[in-house]
């Protein structure tokens, strides 16, 4: 047992306090579930690796998973929902918010549309209200209003991880980092990058079948990123 003189009690700041009660009430009343899917990454990366990429500014790994995601909520929109005292509810728009870490903690700027933007746009999006939340001059309106949430740790070289929804809303898919692999193609062993999404998502609005169909979509997405210019073309 500690003594009271070995203990020295850090007083919670604001933000610490709101992280805990969201994320308590998000545990205690959402029944979470996890399911995880491995994608190929070698085109994505090629696609950052290129000195133009899918447009003339430079996309980002982050970039391009959440447009990803964007892209299979349009596909899979009982994801794209949110929780009321009435039930679910399914949004008409495909606001994604994004974790940034700070040193007070962390902090889900949303990212409004991401369907109607191409993968550089929502690459320099996110890097936009992620240096704005650093310098803490985001607007009221962009701390709210998220149908989803995507948080990636992968630059910490963490290989999976399985976060808390982020409530209202009903999913939140977590990136790892990308990893080498070894695949068989066409009896050949070859190496390849590899990443681990996971997905948390609400099983009072879905189902297994749901989360599967929809990493089923971003892996699709993912590995063939050339299709993702063909959807923002299609929204728009």
């Amino acid at each position: 047992m500690f003594q009271p003189d070995e203990l020295k009690v850090e007083p919670l700041s604001k933000m610490r306090e709101a992280i805990g009660r969201r994320l308590s009430a998000s545990k205690r009343e959402a029944p979470h579930f996890y399911a995880a899917i491995e994608v190929d990454m070698d085109a994505a990366l090629a696609l950052l690796a290129s000195p133009s990429g899918v447009d003339e500014s430079a996309p980002t790994l982050t970039g391009v998973v959440v447009k990803a995601a964007a892209s299979a909520l349009v596909d899979n929109p009982v994801l794209n929902s949110i929780w009321t005292e009435r039930g679910p509810a399914r949004v008409g728009r495909v606001n994604i918010s994004v974790a940034v870490a700070l040193d007070e903690g962390l902090i889900t700027p949303t990212i409004a549309d991401v369907d109607r933007l191409s993968v550089a746009e929502t690459s320099q999006a996110i890097r936009d209200v992620a240096d704005r939340a650093r310098a803490k001059r985001l607007r009221a309106q962009e701390l709210g209003g998220g149908t989803f949430t995507v948080t990636n740790l992968g630059m910490y070289q963490l290989s999976e991880f399985y976060a808390i929804i982020n409530p209202p809303q009903v999913a939140i898919l977590a990136a790892g980092r990308t990893q080498n692999r070894l695949k068989l193609v066409r009896e050949d062993v070859v190496s390849t990058q590899a990443m681990v999404l996971t997905l948390s998502a609400d099983h009072r609005v879905v189902d297994g079948v749901d989360a599967a169909r929809f990493l089923e979509s971003i892996k699709t997405y993912l590995e063939a990123p050339a299709t993702l210019m063909v959807r923002t073309q299609e929204v728009k």
